[in-house]
């Protein structure tokens, strides 16, 4: 199984069904914060949903087409970050990520998505990573910006959220420009 540490409190690990319970009460307890920004949060109201989600991820990883990886701080689910699936022709892929409330600005967000970075240039060999981050997202949108990520262009109503089109900016990092890790 995938598992990655961060620092001694931090580390990336595949979810497991076993996970579906504490991954819902995570989501549960930050939905007003997460709904703002991901459009899956109001059908997610009962663990099975959660495991459902973790089934598919882990046939995802499976499958090589990337990963979703449970962030645990100090061992506790913290929220997830992974690949939303990956273009092995093309060598490129793109990151999602969300937190829960309680372990928002310590800078999990931030290592976190580093270490994925590392490991799709690094481990991975892939050429070119997005984020997409709701342009008024502000919090999100720091982390692109924060890991050397260039703002390549906005697509505009690039998503419904709960019956609102909003604009979506992308960032692009390219091996060639990347700096850490290698």
């Amino acid at each position: 199984m995938f598992k990655h540490v961060i620092d001694a409190d931090t580390e990336l690990r595949l979810l497991e069904v076993r996970h579906a319970e504490e991954l819902f009460q995570l989501t549960d307890a930050s939905r007003e914060n997460l709904r703002k920004w991901l459009p899956w949060v109001d059908h997610t109201i009962n663990p099975e949903h959660s495991k459902s989600f973790i089934e598919w991820t882990l046939k995802q990883f499976c499958n090589n087409d990337g990963f979703q990886a449970g962030i645990w701080h100090k061992g506790e689910l913290a929220g997830v970050v992974g690949l939303h699936t990956i273009n092995w022709a093309n060598k490129s892929t793109s990151i999602g990520y969300w937190l829960g409330d309680r372990f928002r600005g310590k800078g999990l967000m931030t290592k976190s998505c580093q270490e994925v970075v590392d490991h799709c240039f690094n481990d991975l060999n892939l050429n070119r990573i997005e984020i997409r981050v709701a342009a008024e997202n502000e919090k999100s949108l720091a982390i692109p910006d924060k890991l050397g990520f260039k703002k390549e262009g906005c697509l505009k109503e690039a998503e419904l959220l709960y019956r609102t089109y909003v604009d979506h900016y992308v960032f692009g990092l390219v091996k060639e420009d990347y700096c850490r890790g290698s």
